[in-house]
């Protein structure tokens, strides 16, 4: 049995049992008990259609809640994935560039170091 339905069915419980101690121990005369609990029962009716409507808004909005955040974190990782190839896609033709500039420096290092030495 689910929570919410232990919860209805021990409120439901509860009502009775005090609904009848109230009416075994009750000074009152009968039709001032029977209006008493005419009130009280439309009351606990309107309280628990009450109770019904919060929860069915309750889980509407945590479906709502739940569809958007699936949607703003698929849209935030396509983002996220667009962004990392779009900085690939810019810095890779650099990365090469900067590396064909290390190897000349390297190359021209080598020749110095030679001429160098070929002078000493």
């Amino acid at each position: 049995m689910s929570k919410g339905k232990s919860l209805v069915l021990g409120f439901l419980v509860g009502a009775s049992v005090s609904a009848g101690v109230t009416l075994i121990s009750t000074p009152e005369s009968g039709r001032q008990l029977r209006n008493r609990v005419k009130d009280q029962s439309m009351e606990l009716g309107n309280l628990l259609y009450s109770l019904k409507e919060d929860s069915i808004k309750l889980k509407n909005q945590l479906l709502r809640t739940s569809k958007e955040g699936a949607v703003l974190v698929r849209e935030l990782t396509e983002e996220m994935r667009k962004s990392v190839e779009d900085w690939k896609d810019t810095v890779e033709p650099h990365q090469e560039n900067i590396h064909q500039s290390l190897e000349q420096i390297e190359s021209s290092i080598k020749e110095l170091e030679s001429k160098l030495n070929s002078s000493n």
